[in-house]
Parts: C-alpha cells; sequence; structure tokens
C-alpha cells in the first residue's frame, strides 16, 4: 500500500526539485559548520545546535508542510470513500516524508565522517550529529501536522494551555531564574523541592540542554549517555503517539475544511471585503493559524528583557539576571532584533496567503482569479497585507527593545534609525523574491529556507569565526551590527544594495505579475502534475 506513495513522490517534477534543493542546502550547511569547526574546535557545541535547528527546520518543511496540504485537496475525497482507508493515506504520505527527511540528513554524513577521520569530533559525536536533528525534525513534522489536523475548539484551548505555559516559562524561568529557590521559600520543604527538580530537568533535559551538555567538556560521559538516551526514547513515544493522533484525524479534519461553513472553520474579522477582497481573503486564510504562541513567546520575553535594559543597575535584586546576561553575551539587543527581523519576513518569502498546496489547486484558483478585474496590483496588495498580517507582531516587538536600547544608553539615535532602516529593508527584500517566485509559480519553500534560516546561520557562522565585517554583509547581519560598532561604508554599501535589489526585483514581479500568472497557468493548465 506505501509503494504508490513513494512511486508518485518518486516521478512528481515539483517535490523532485524541492528534494534536490533541500539536499544541496543540508550539504552546504554542514560544509559551513564543517568549516567553522576546522577553524576552531570550540565551535563544537554551535554546530551541534546549528545542525539541531537545521533539522527541525527540516522536518516541518519536508514532513510537516506536505502532510498538512493533503487535506487541502478535494481529490482526497475519492481516497476517503474507497477500500483505503485514511489511516493508511496518512502512514503512506508520513512515510514519503520521513524517507526524504532521512535523506537530506544524511546528506551530509560523509563531511561528518571527514571530520571524524580528521580527529575533530568523535565518532559517538557523529552519531548524535546525525541522530538527534533526525528525532527532531521527525517529531516537529508530526507534531505541527497533529496540530493542524485537531479542530478549531481543541487548538483554541491548546493555544490557552501553551500560554498559560509561556507565562509560567517568563515567570519561573526568566524573572525569577536563579533566584528561583527564594522566591519558593513560602511553600512547604517537600513541595519546593519537587517544583526546583521539574524546573532542573525542564533546563537539562530539552533537546537543546542535552546537544550543549553532549558537547561539554566539563561532562560527565554517564551523564550524557543516560541523558541522550532519555531524549530519544521520549522522541520515539511522541512521533508513535502523534502519528497515531493525525492518522485519526485526517478524514475529520478534511470535513472540516471542505463540509462545514468557512466562517465555523476561520477566525472573524472585523470588517467587510470591502474593495480589496484578495487580501481580505489572503489575510483571513493566513490567519487560520495565526500563531499566537509564538507571537505570546518572542513579545514576552521581548518585553521583559526591554524592562531589563531601561532599568539598568536598578535592576531588582530579587529578579533574575542570569537569563538576560546570557542574552548579552550571545549578542543582546542587536542579535534578538535581528533574529526578529528575520521572523517577520518569513511569511513574506513564504507567500503563505497566495501559495497552493500543488499546481492543480493553483490552476484551478488562477482559472478563476484571471477571469476577473484583479490585475498584478492587486495581487501584490493581497501578498503584502497577508505576509504584513502575519509578520508585523514580530515587528513590533523589535520596536519594543529598540526603544528600550535609546532609553537604556545602549545605543545612538544614528544606529537605532540605520537599525529600523535594515530590517525594513530585510523585509522588502525578503517580500520582493518571495513574490517574483509567486508570480513566476516557483516553489517560495526553498528560498524562504535559504533566506530565513541559511542566511541567519550563515552570518552567525562568519561571526563565530572572527570575521565580523563579512557577516555584517548579510542582510541579517545588516540589521544586527548597525548597533554593535560605528557604521562604515561597507555596512552601507551592502544595505544600499540590498534596497535598490528589493525596488527593482520588485517593480519588475509588480509589473510583469499578471502577464506570467497567465504564462504558468498556459503552460501547466491540463498537465498531469504529481504536486
Amino acid at each position: 500500500m506505501i509503494l504508490p506513495f513513494f512511486a508518485l513522490a518518486m516521478v512528481a517534477p515539483n517535490r523532485q526539485r524541492s528534494f534536490r534543493t533541500a539536499v544541496v542546502a543540508h550539504v552546504l550547511l554542514v560544509a559551513a559548520v564543517g568549516l567553522a569547526l576546522l577553524h576552531s574546535a570550540a565551535a563544537l557545541p554551535v554546530v551541534g545546535q546549528a545542525l539541531l535547528v537545521a533539522g527541525i527546520v527540516e522536518g516541518a518543511i519536508v514532513v510537516g508542510w506536505r502532510l498538512t496540504q493533503v487535506p487541502k485537496s478535494q481529490a482526497l475525497e475519492f481516497l476517503l470513500v474507497s477500500p483505503v482507508q485514511p489511516k493508511r493515506v496518512y502512514r503512506g504520505e508520513a512515510a514519503v516524508g520521513l524517507a526524504r527527511l532521512a535523506l537530506i540528513t544524511f546528506a551530509g554524513a560523509p563531511i561528518l565522517l571527514l571530520l571524524t577521520f580528521s580527529g575533530r569530533i568523535r565518532p559517538d559525536d557523529l552519531v548524535v550529529l546525525l541522530v538527534m536533528p533526525l528525532t527532531g525534525g521527525t517529531v516537529t513534522g508530526l507534531g505541527l501536522t497533529a496540530w493542524a489536523y485537531e479542530s478549531r475548539a481543541v487548538r483554541r484551548w491548546g493555544e490557552l494551555v501553551t500560554i498559560a505555559g509561556i507565562v509560567l516559562y517568563l515567570l519561573v524561568g526568566v524573572l525569577a531564574g536563579e533566584n528561583l529557590r527564594l522566591w519558593l521559600t513560602w511553600l512547604p520543604d517537600t513541595l519546593r523541592w519537587w517544583v526546583l527538580e521539574l524546573f532542573a530537568w525542564g533546563h537539562t533535559c530539552n533537546p537543546f540542554g542535552v546537544m550543549h551538555y553532549w558537547f561539554d567538556q566539563a561532562r560527565v560521559a554517564a551523564v550524557a549517555a543516560n541523558r541522550m538516551l532519555g531524549l530519544q526514547e521520549m522522541g520515539t513515544g511522541l512521533v508513535g503517539l502523534l502519528a497515531l493522533r493525525g492518522s485519526a484525524r485526517l478524514r475529520g479534519h478534511f470535513h472540516d475544511r471542505h463540509c462545514r461553513p468557512l466562517t465555523e472553520v476561520t477566525p472573524d474579522t472585523s470588517g467587510g471585503v470591502g474593495d480589496r477582497p484578495l487580501a481580505w481573503w489572503t489575510v483571513r486564510r493566513v490567519m487560520e493559524y495565526s500563531g499566537r504562541v509564538n507571537l505570546w513567546l518572542a513579545g514576552g520575553f521581548g518585553v521583559l528583557y526591554a524592562a531589563y535594559v531601561v532599568a539598568g543597575d536598578r535592576w531588582p535584586p530579587w529578579m533574575g539576571r542570569l537569563t538576560f546576561q546570557l542574552v548579552e553575551n550571545a549578542g543582546g539587543i542587536p542579535a534578538v532584533v535581528a533574529g526578529l527581523a528575520v521572523l517577520a519576513a518569513v511569511p513574506a518569502c513564504f507567500q503563505y496567503g497566495l501559495w497552493d498546496a500543488s499546481a492543480q489547486d493553483r490552476c484551478r484558483r488562477l482559472e478563476l482569479l484571471l477571469l476577473t478585474e484583479l490585475n498584478g496590483s492587486d495581487f501584490w496588495d493581497a501578498a503584502a497585507a497577508a505576509a504584513w498580517c502575519r509578520g508585523r507582531g514580530y515587528f513590533a516587538v523589535a520596536c519594543i527593545l529598540w526603544l528600550a536600547a535609546g532609553l537604556g544608553g545602549r545605543a545612538a539615535i544614528w544606529q537605532l534609525a540605520a537599525a529600523v532602516a535594515a530590517a525594513i529593508i530585510l523585509w522588502g527584500f525578503s517580500f520582493a523574491l518571495g513574490f517574483r517566485a509567486f508570480a513566476r509559480g516557483r516553489q517560495a519553500s526553498g528560498l524562504g529556507s535559504l533566506m530565513t534560516l541559511g542566511l541567519p546561520l550563515l552570518t552567525v557562522g562568519l561571526a563565530k569565526m572572527g570575521l565580523p565585517q563579512f557577516a555584517a554583509l548579510t542582510p541579517p547581519g545588516s540589521v544586527c551590527y548597525a548597533m554593535f560598532r560605528d557604521l562604515d561604508w561597507t555596512w552601507a554599501g551592502a544595505t544600499v544594495v540590498y534596497g535598490v535589489a528589493a525596488l527593482v526585483i520588485g517593480r519588475i514581479a509588480w509589473r510583469r505579475c499578471d502577464r506570467d500568472l497567465r504564462d504558468w497557468l498556459d503552460k501547466n493548465s491540463g498537465r498531469r502534475l504529481g504536486d
């Protein structure tokens, strides 16, 4: 039963193209971190963290993205009423996604083997660098799928529980921090001990904590091995539970999408359609999964960090400082706002509002849209409205931190202005490239991964290698280094180039959008695409 799913994945041109792109991007990433490790053996913990982040992102794209797009196709209805059970459809698609994720992960094995032979990493390190990203990506992909398949009521309650957990984390892990024991003095001894143990366990036994301890020079080998094995066992159990839940909800999620009124499955808006119907539709579409949990986490920490920066030496001694000091050592406000700028640019790169799950769905939608009086300006306006609606929250948090940096004396007014300008240019550059890819019918996943994952990792790698002058030339680095040091002509020149490129590419994409969409439709309408 699973073989037809693998056969379709092997012959589908777009899926093969995206797979090859992901493999090349992963190999380049492993090569980059390998060079950083050859340059300095102390970069090994950073290498592990970078590969773990890459595995999580790849799992979200390769596994999660595909599985969440499957129920959007009404063609699935024929499989659901056939002898092929929905659970088998889910298992087949999941097996294909996990196999592709494994091939992408192990594509970097030859480079890691060379590092092993050179003595930079041990053989057990090689296993960890391959298995942990694969497990993290699998859990992430299946977790996102299970979450997307849940009913709106379950997702709403799940968001409330998660937000409550974020607030608790901000209070315990950030505000209390190293003074948590002082905060808990009013609790009974037994309950205080359990709270402290639970906090310590969550701090040390999460994937990033386990990876960091594994490469710690002062580690205890037995403890590191126990934590690693325990984490893998937990990940395996989560994979099984998430797969069972996802397969059980496939039919229900399909019915939610296609057999219920649109107003019951998408959030309400305060205004009507107005004279911008396409923009109204794209905004409603992207806000079906609004990402409020991530915004609460980023916003909550950003507000607390801004308060710490403004308070300075007046920060109360009974509040924690350690978390903020770790952030300061990792780059402080410049690094945080650069990350927020990248997060704000994610929907601009991927074009969530306009993109469709498959070429067939895109053809059907364009056949209707291109018969109307909508033109390239309407598509541009709709894409910009959807991208800004999803990314503006992160930009607002960055503005709070910029304001705190000015009030706290961390940066001059001209440095803040330069950082804001660089962030706007980063968003505009990302949007121009993403919209151009949309108009030409090219999958935005590869471009989005390059802009939102590859370039930030390249910036961090260059900075860790002691090459800040080159790190400042990347789009994320231009935002970060605007507040790090006195501006020079190199930084200004690179930023101006990105701004001019955004204007040129954006104008070309806007002017040729209608023609490019019609050309793509003429070439692909009626074709059999295993997308």
